[in-house]
């Protein structure tokens, strides 16, 4: 992850398609909306599964001095209840992404074996006949606690004296991470104009639609182990499941079917899934296990979460010189999955964005607290670096009585200077950010909103416009790079293509869809290699007996590495192919053109017809007689009469084995894993437009206009569908979503009833538009795209409230932004300011 050497000529482009690059109507939707769709729950609902339930901690913080289950275990229709003493083997729920330099990395157990450090941590399990019997046999379960005090945010949780969480961290500071490039203490010693702010990134619930939920199925016939899980990751989970339970990976098949959405939270490895499976070996029985929605607000992974500090130098002109910030983020009570990670890599590295700062330093603080553990959220640190760095941007722009899109434009990094390398270590590879950034101020019309803006503010309206711009890493990698970076995890993606005796294909793929639309985006890719239809190629995920070790999807990783790795793939079976039509053909290889599935001369010249053009009179019978004896069999006509050969042709002779080169092996069949060399950075710009009514603290939404860069662009209309969902999400975070805790760690909110989303009616229909400048570091030129609109959307909009609010003169409102804190802030500037009552600056 960190810097590598970048070839620029490494890959060579692949050619344009039939299909890539056009709107390919998604080919799993009418399977989906015809109720076609396989969820774990549908095959829950036809098992006879045990039912599972979970009993969860009250308290933030507390000891425990003793679990009962003798009465519940007694109750009807009880199968078996599980404590930490029945645990002892089963290892802890792992830690795949621990921070650089950490103190100590305390693991989550699978139940509380001692103390119990957030609210909704399992304490106990049952597994009954119904789920109505496990219920009552949870209320049967007497644990008797220790109450103690509880730290319940980052700030809290490192002064003198807080209570402690875990005895290896006297401080409650898992890690200090520090990146650091240039000389910035110089950098704001001569700085003209220093600007500082501390800005607060809110703690937010992925939320899916669809929670989290688990079927294992043990045979103790066989001792194999089949389980269903809604899961990012299959074949990480499938390995921490194996750790865990001391399962041989031989042993255990880990299937994920269709999935509601993931968002990061379905990244974590979770308990539940280490308790069904757990359970289903010692019964010999299926069990099952269901997500209810407040478990979802208490138990799976919340994102976001930093309290920021951050200085920015800069001189008159708008130049910034010097970019210094130190982050404290919340990691929640243990380290679980991609917890401790995503701020110290994601956030650290990226807080330079799409700018030409010469210096920077940058420390994340890793904190923990007795809350429920933080993990990646869509966007995964890259929102909150961006967050951080376009506030601090507007700020600048405002101190400089600057257009906030000038002071962007001077500090882009120019396309002539890519690959820049970045102060922290990472390096964009390519992108004209400028050019993205007109393309976004010419669809917003943002000049006419500036001249709208002023007019309504002379008749006591308050119009914010808001500017945002953003780079994301896409594809994290390579291997070799991740374990200095504490990431346990490949870089790489698997792909394996199979074509069929009548000419379709298969692509088995180490990605894991959650609705993002592999079954069409890779099926076209697979496709235009192999001259096909993409409703002619299946695309399978989720299935490690089915598929090659794969990484899975995160990251905006997917066609990145994904598809790169079924290009390559397809195109390793199309050589295998072109080997065989030409020997069918009686060319060379090199000499045979692919085009419309159909292998021919490249002179454009039949077999027959490139005898007679050398000048040899041959008849039919003779050329044939020698095919016949060279190759073992005859042509199909059409071939001995045009010289050429289709794709389904060599497909039927491939399994056959008819007629192969000598030693080639039948079947057409080819596997590859795609490991880059550095990570492409899509990019983009997003202009928010509202409205804030003063008397009500009510912000409207009046446009959203996104221009994104993922590089080549592989399905317009999939990638339409990403950023509107994406750009949905960042609003939500910056008008509406908080996890809000009491001052004793207790949750506020438990269910959609006290944490809002944005519905349609929220929403302003986006406006978008495109660049696409492709990344050299793939074959497909493609970058990221699923994460990107989140991580623009939530600055602009903050910064369009704010920009509506400075007449009033308020600096500063703490998302969310709802109607009632910007009321509060407004109250507040007019009681400073002498005039409140008054609708004016």
């Amino acid at each position: 992850m960190d810097n590598q050497t970048q070839n620029p000529d490494l890959h060579p482009p692949a050619a344009e398609g039939p299909s890539v690059g056009r709107p390919v109507r998604r080919l799993e939707d009418e399977r989906l909306l015809r109720g076609g769709s396989r969820y774990v729950s549908d095959l829950i609902a036809t098992s006879d599964a045990l039912r599972l339930k979970i009993l969860r901690s009250p308290h933030a913080h507390a000891r425990i001095l003793a679990v009962s289950a003798t009465a519940a275990r007694a109750m009807p229709g009880v199968v078996a209840v599980l404590t930490a003493d029945d645990l002892a083997g089963v290892g802890d729920l792992p830690c795949d992404w621990q921070a650089p330099g950490m103190i100590a990395i305390p693991l989550h157990p699978v139940l509380a074996r001692d103390r119990a450090r957030y609210v909704g941590e399992p304490i106990a399990a049952v597994a009954a006949e119904s789920a109505h019997a496990a219920e009552d046999a949870l209320a049967a379960i007497a644990v008797s606690y220790e109450v103690l005090l509880a730290v319940a945010d980052q700030e809290a949780a490192i002064e003198p004296g807080a209570a402690l969480l875990h005895d290896a961290l006297p401080n409650n500071i898992g890690y200090q991470y520090r990146r650091e490039g240039g000389d910035v203490e110089r950098a704001f010693a001569e700085a003209e104009v220093v600007v500082r702010r501390r800005l607060t990134n809110n703690r937010v619930a992925p939320a899916p639609i669809e929670g989290r939920v688990v079927l294992s199925e043990f045979d103790p016939a066989s001792g194999r182990l089949v389980h269903h899980t809604a899961s990012q990751l299959p074949h990480i989970h499938a390995r921490s499941l194996g750790a865990c339970l001391g399962l041989p990976l031989h042993m255990l098949r880990l299937i994920v079917p269709d999935i509601g959405g993931g968002f990061g939270a379905k990244l974590c490895f979770y308990a539940e899934d280490v308790i069904c499976a757990f359970l289903s070996m010692r019964t010999g029985r299926p069990c099952a296990w269901s997500e209810e929605r407040g478990e979802t607000f208490l138990a799976t992974t919340h994102g976001r979460d930093q309290i920021q500090y951050a200085e920015i130098a800069a001189r008159r002109d708008g130049r910034i010189t010097g970019f210094r910030s130190r982050l404290l983020a919340d990691i929640g009570a243990y380290a679980i999955g991609m917890g401790p990670g995503v701020p110290a890599i994601n956030t650290g590295f990226g807080v330079s964005g799409p700018y030409n700062i010469p210096n920077v330093a940058t420390e994340v603080v890793g904190i923990f607290t007795n809350r429920t553990p933080t993990g990646p959220y869509r966007g995964a640190g890259h929102p909150e670096a961006t967050f951080l760095l376009e506030r601090m941007v507007d700020e600048l722009a405002r101190e400089l009585a600057m257009d906030p899109a000038e002071v962007r434009r001077v500090n882009f990094v120019s396309p002539s200077a890519m690959p820049h390398r970045m102060p922290t270590g990472w390096t964009l590879d390519s992108g004209d950010y400028a050019a993205n950034l007109d393309a976004a101020l010419k669809l917003a019309g943002y000049r006419e909103l500036r001249e709208r803006q002023a007019t309504l503010r002379a008749e006591g309206r308050f119009l914010g416009i808001g500017l945002a711009t953003f780079t994301e890493s896409s594809g994290v990698g390579p291997s070799i790079g991740m374990e200095s970076v504490g990431f346990r995890r490949a870089g790489h993606e698997s792909a394996r293509v199979v074509v069929h005796a009548d000419g379709r294909a298969t692509v088995f793929s180490g990605a894991m869809s959650t609705g993002q639309g592999h079954a069409t985006s890779l099926a076209q890719v697979a496709a235009d290699v192999l001259g096909l239809a993409p409703d002619e190629v299946e695309v399978v995920e989720g299935d490690t007996e089915a598929v090659p070790f794969g990484t899975g999807t995160f990251n905006s990783r997917s066609m990145a590495i994904g598809g790169t790795a079924v290009y390559e793939a397809a195109r390793k079976l199309l050589d295998k192919a072109r080997k065989i039509a030409a020997h069918k053909l009686q060319r060379r290889p090199e000499d045979l053109t692919f085009e419309d599935g159909v292998f021919r001369p490249s002179d454009g010249l039949g077999i027959i017809a490139a005898a007679a053009h050398a000048g040899k009179k041959v008849e039919d019978k003779v050329v044939h007689a020698v095919f016949r004896r060279r190759m073992g069999m005859d042509l199909p006509p059409s071939d001995r009469e045009a010289g050429t050969v289709t794709f389904a042709d060599v497909a039927r002779e491939a399994h056959l084995g008819h007629g192969l080169p000598r030693g080639m092996a039948p079947g057409l069949d080819e596997t590859h894993f795609f490991d880059p060399v550095d990570m492409p950075f899509a990019y983009g710009t997003h202009v928010a437009v509202v409205e804030v009514d003063p008397e009500t603290g009510q912000v409207a939404l009046l446009r959203h206009v996104v221009v994104d860069d993922c590089g080549r662009i592989i399905n317009p209309l999939l990638v339409e569908g990403q950023v509107h969902g994406g750009a949905a999400q960042g609003v939500g975070q910056a008008l509406m979503e908080a996890m809000v805790h009491g001052v004793g760690g207790e949750p506020m909110v438990d269910d959609f009833g006290e944490y809002a989303m944005p519905r349609a009616a929220d929403l302003p229909a986006f406006e978008t538009g495109h660049t696409e400048v492709p990344t050299k570091l793939n074959p497909l030129g493609a970058k990221g795209v699923g994460e990107g609109a989140t991580i623009g959307a939530t600055p602009a909009v903050v910064n369009s409230v704010l920009d509506a609010l400075a007449p009033l003169g308020v600096s500063e409102v703490s998302m969310p932004m709802t109607p009632m804190r910007v009321w509060q802030a407004i109250e507040r500037a007019r009681e400073g300011r002498g005039t409140k009552g008054e609708n004016n600056a």
